[in-house]
Protein backbone atom coordinates (compact mmCIF):
# COMPACT_ATOMS: atom_id res chain seq x y z
CA UNK A 1 0.00 0.00 0.00
CA UNK A 2 1.37 3.26 -1.10
CA UNK A 3 0.75 6.16 1.82
CA UNK A 4 0.18 9.89 -0.01
CA UNK A 5 1.22 13.00 2.69
CA UNK A 6 -0.71 16.33 1.68
CA UNK A 7 1.57 19.46 2.82
CA UNK A 8 -0.03 21.27 5.06
CA UNK A 9 -2.88 23.58 3.65
CA UNK A 10 -2.52 21.63 0.32
CA UNK A 11 -5.46 19.35 1.84
CA UNK A 12 -8.33 22.26 1.65
CA UNK A 13 -9.09 21.56 -1.79
CA UNK A 14 -9.37 18.20 -1.34
CA UNK A 15 -11.71 18.16 1.26
CA UNK A 16 -13.77 20.90 -0.77
CA UNK A 17 -14.50 17.59 -3.23
CA UNK A 18 -11.71 18.46 -5.74
CA UNK A 19 -10.69 14.99 -6.82
CA UNK A 20 -7.39 15.33 -8.57
CA UNK A 21 -4.27 15.78 -6.69
CA UNK A 22 -1.26 17.57 -8.22
CA UNK A 23 2.35 17.00 -7.91
CA UNK A 24 2.82 20.63 -6.06
CA UNK A 25 0.43 19.15 -3.17
CA UNK A 26 2.44 16.57 -2.18
CA UNK A 27 4.41 16.37 0.56
CA UNK A 28 6.15 12.72 0.71
CA UNK A 29 5.33 8.94 -1.06
CA UNK A 30 5.72 6.27 1.37
CA UNK A 31 5.40 2.86 -0.14
CA UNK A 32 7.23 0.06 -2.27
CA UNK A 33 9.26 1.45 -5.09
CA UNK A 34 7.84 -0.98 -7.44
CA UNK A 35 4.36 0.28 -5.97
CA UNK A 36 5.13 4.12 -6.77
CA UNK A 37 6.51 3.08 -10.21
CA UNK A 38 2.93 1.46 -11.12
CA UNK A 39 0.58 4.00 -12.72
CA UNK A 40 -2.83 3.67 -10.84
CA UNK A 41 -2.15 1.76 -7.95
CA UNK A 42 -4.01 2.60 -5.31
CA UNK A 43 -3.02 4.86 -2.45
CA UNK A 44 -4.03 5.84 0.72
CA UNK A 45 -4.16 10.19 0.89
CA UNK A 46 -3.58 11.54 4.38
CA UNK A 47 -2.98 15.18 5.82
CA UNK A 48 0.17 15.76 6.83
CA UNK A 49 -0.84 15.28 10.55
CA UNK A 50 -1.28 11.37 8.95
CA UNK A 51 -5.42 12.09 9.18
CA UNK A 52 -6.91 9.99 6.51
CA UNK A 53 -8.53 11.75 3.59
CA UNK A 54 -9.18 9.68 0.59
CA UNK A 55 -8.24 6.43 -1.42
CA UNK A 56 -6.93 7.62 -5.03
CA UNK A 57 -5.19 6.22 -8.14
CA UNK A 58 -1.36 7.06 -7.73
CA UNK A 59 0.84 7.79 -10.84
CA UNK A 60 4.39 9.09 -10.79
CA UNK A 61 4.50 9.57 -14.34
CA UNK A 62 1.54 12.49 -14.41
CA UNK A 63 1.72 16.17 -12.84
CA UNK A 64 -1.51 15.09 -11.42
CA UNK A 65 -0.25 12.83 -8.99
CA UNK A 66 -3.23 10.93 -7.71
CA UNK A 67 -7.42 11.00 -8.45
CA UNK A 68 -9.34 10.24 -5.58
CA UNK A 69 -11.49 7.18 -5.68
CA UNK A 70 -13.23 7.78 -2.86
CA UNK A 71 -13.44 10.22 0.60
CA UNK A 72 -14.34 6.90 2.77
CA UNK A 73 -12.22 4.98 5.04
CA UNK A 74 -14.17 1.96 5.08
CA UNK A 75 -14.86 1.89 1.38
CA UNK A 76 -12.10 -0.59 -0.69
CA UNK A 77 -11.08 0.28 -4.48
CA UNK A 78 -12.43 -3.11 -5.82
CA UNK A 79 -14.25 -4.52 -8.83
CA UNK A 80 -17.57 -3.85 -7.15
CA UNK A 81 -16.63 -0.26 -6.43
CA UNK A 82 -15.68 -0.14 -9.96
CA UNK A 83 -18.63 -1.91 -11.47
CA UNK A 84 -21.24 -0.20 -8.84
CA UNK A 85 -20.12 3.39 -10.48
CA UNK A 86 -20.02 2.28 -13.89
CA UNK A 87 -23.61 1.07 -13.42
CA UNK A 88 -24.63 4.41 -11.90
CA UNK A 89 -23.30 6.23 -14.86
CA UNK A 90 -25.00 4.51 -16.94
CA UNK A 91 -28.29 5.04 -15.12
CA UNK A 92 -28.03 8.57 -14.96
CA UNK A 93 -27.40 8.82 -18.71
CA UNK A 94 -30.30 6.23 -19.48
CA UNK A 95 -33.19 8.51 -20.41
CA UNK A 96 -30.94 10.30 -22.79
CA UNK A 97 -29.58 6.69 -24.20
CA UNK A 98 -33.03 5.88 -24.85
CA UNK A 99 -34.07 9.07 -26.71
CA UNK A 100 -31.44 9.60 -28.58
CA UNK A 101 -31.32 9.01 -32.86
CA UNK A 102 -29.44 6.41 -34.10
CA UNK A 103 -26.85 8.97 -35.69
CA UNK A 104 -26.67 10.37 -31.99
CA UNK A 105 -23.38 10.48 -29.85
CA UNK A 106 -24.73 10.27 -26.02
CA UNK A 107 -22.19 10.42 -23.64
CA UNK A 108 -22.30 7.90 -21.38
CA UNK A 109 -19.71 8.17 -18.46
CA UNK A 110 -18.22 12.03 -18.22
CA UNK A 111 -15.50 11.48 -16.37
CA UNK A 112 -14.96 13.48 -12.32
CA UNK A 113 -18.96 13.82 -13.14
CA UNK A 114 -19.21 9.70 -12.52
CA UNK A 115 -16.58 9.48 -10.12
CA UNK A 116 -14.12 7.48 -12.63
CA UNK A 117 -11.40 9.99 -13.20
CA UNK A 118 -10.17 9.90 -17.03
CA UNK A 119 -12.66 7.70 -18.12
CA UNK A 120 -14.76 8.96 -21.17
CA UNK A 121 -17.39 6.89 -22.67
CA UNK A 122 -19.83 7.97 -25.68
CA UNK A 123 -22.51 5.57 -27.26
CA UNK A 124 -23.17 5.73 -31.10
CA UNK A 125 -25.81 3.32 -32.87
CA UNK A 126 -27.86 3.31 -30.53
CA UNK A 127 -25.78 1.39 -28.33
CA UNK A 128 -26.92 0.50 -24.91
CA UNK A 129 -30.63 1.74 -25.79
CA UNK A 130 -33.72 -0.18 -25.45
CA UNK A 131 -33.13 -3.12 -28.15
CA UNK A 132 -29.59 -1.58 -29.03
CA UNK A 133 -26.23 -2.44 -30.51
CA UNK A 134 -24.16 0.21 -31.85
CA UNK A 135 -20.73 0.99 -30.75
CA UNK A 136 -19.57 2.34 -27.42
CA UNK A 137 -16.47 4.49 -27.92
CA UNK A 138 -14.00 4.65 -24.85
CA UNK A 139 -11.38 6.78 -23.67
CA UNK A 140 -8.91 5.92 -20.40
CA UNK A 141 -7.37 9.12 -20.45
CA UNK A 142 -5.52 8.18 -16.49
CA UNK A 143 -3.56 5.58 -15.34
CA UNK A 144 -6.50 4.71 -12.34
CA UNK A 145 -9.24 3.76 -14.88
CA UNK A 146 -6.38 2.44 -17.12
CA UNK A 147 -5.52 -0.01 -14.60
CA UNK A 148 -9.55 -1.34 -14.04
CA UNK A 149 -9.95 -1.11 -18.16
CA UNK A 150 -11.30 -4.76 -17.47
CA UNK A 151 -13.15 -4.30 -14.81
CA UNK A 152 -14.90 -1.35 -16.66
CA UNK A 153 -15.40 -3.16 -19.97
CA UNK A 154 -16.84 -5.96 -18.40
CA UNK A 155 -19.54 -3.82 -16.58
CA UNK A 156 -20.26 -1.64 -19.44
CA UNK A 157 -20.96 -4.68 -21.94
CA UNK A 158 -23.36 -5.73 -19.05
CA UNK A 159 -25.18 -3.00 -18.41
CA UNK A 160 -25.98 -2.00 -22.00
CA UNK A 161 -26.17 -5.08 -23.87
CA UNK A 162 -23.67 -3.88 -26.41
CA UNK A 163 -20.77 -6.73 -27.32
CA UNK A 164 -19.22 -3.23 -29.49
CA UNK A 165 -16.45 -1.60 -26.96
CA UNK A 166 -13.31 0.52 -28.94
CA UNK A 167 -10.62 2.07 -27.13
CA UNK A 168 -9.97 6.04 -28.78
CA UNK A 169 -6.52 7.21 -28.00
CA UNK A 170 -6.02 10.73 -27.67
CA UNK A 171 -2.16 10.59 -27.56
CA UNK A 172 -1.35 13.93 -25.43
CA UNK A 173 -3.33 12.77 -22.58
CA UNK A 174 -2.02 9.00 -22.28
CA UNK A 175 1.51 10.60 -22.98
CA UNK A 176 0.93 13.24 -20.13
CA UNK A 177 -0.16 9.89 -18.03
CA UNK A 178 3.03 8.02 -19.31
CA UNK A 179 1.02 5.25 -20.57
CA UNK A 180 1.04 3.36 -24.19
CA UNK A 181 -0.35 4.93 -26.73
CA UNK A 182 -3.32 1.88 -27.79
CA UNK A 183 -6.54 1.97 -29.92
CA UNK A 184 -8.60 -0.46 -31.08
CA UNK A 185 -11.10 -3.33 -30.43
CA UNK A 186 -11.60 -4.20 -26.61
CA UNK A 187 -14.73 -6.62 -27.29
CA UNK A 188 -16.66 -7.17 -30.78
CA UNK A 189 -16.09 -5.47 -34.00
CA UNK A 190 -14.48 -2.19 -35.01
CA UNK A 191 -16.23 0.93 -36.05
CA UNK A 192 -16.77 1.87 -39.58
CA UNK A 193 -14.22 4.57 -41.45
CA UNK A 194 -16.87 7.35 -41.08
CA UNK A 195 -20.50 7.39 -39.80
CA UNK A 196 -23.10 9.91 -40.45
CA UNK A 197 -23.41 11.84 -37.52
CA UNK A 198 -26.65 14.52 -36.58
CA UNK A 199 -25.66 16.71 -33.86
CA UNK A 200 -28.77 19.13 -33.23
CA UNK A 201 -29.47 19.19 -37.02
CA UNK A 202 -25.37 19.84 -38.27
CA UNK A 203 -24.87 16.59 -39.71
CA UNK A 204 -21.03 15.54 -40.45
CA UNK A 205 -19.05 12.81 -41.11
CA UNK A 206 -17.00 10.99 -38.23
CA UNK A 207 -14.44 8.89 -37.81
CA UNK A 208 -15.48 6.88 -34.49
CA UNK A 209 -11.86 5.66 -34.12
CA UNK A 210 -10.41 8.58 -33.58
CA UNK A 211 -12.64 11.43 -33.27
CA UNK A 212 -12.03 13.51 -36.39
CA UNK A 213 -14.86 15.42 -37.84
CA UNK A 214 -15.71 15.55 -41.82
CA UNK A 215 -17.62 17.53 -43.59
CA UNK A 216 -20.39 16.47 -45.79
CA UNK A 217 -19.86 16.38 -49.42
Amino acid sequence: MLFITIKQGKEKALLAGDPLIYASAVEKVEGKPNEKMKPGTTAVVQSSSRQFIARAAYNSHSQIRARVWTYDENEPVSHALIKNRVQAALARTAAAADKARPQQLVRRVDGDKDRLSGLIVESFGNAGASGGGGYLICQFQAAGVEAWKVAIVQALMAGTGCSNVYERCDDLLRKGEGLPLVAGALAGDEPPDDVLVNDGGIQFLLDLRTGERRRMR
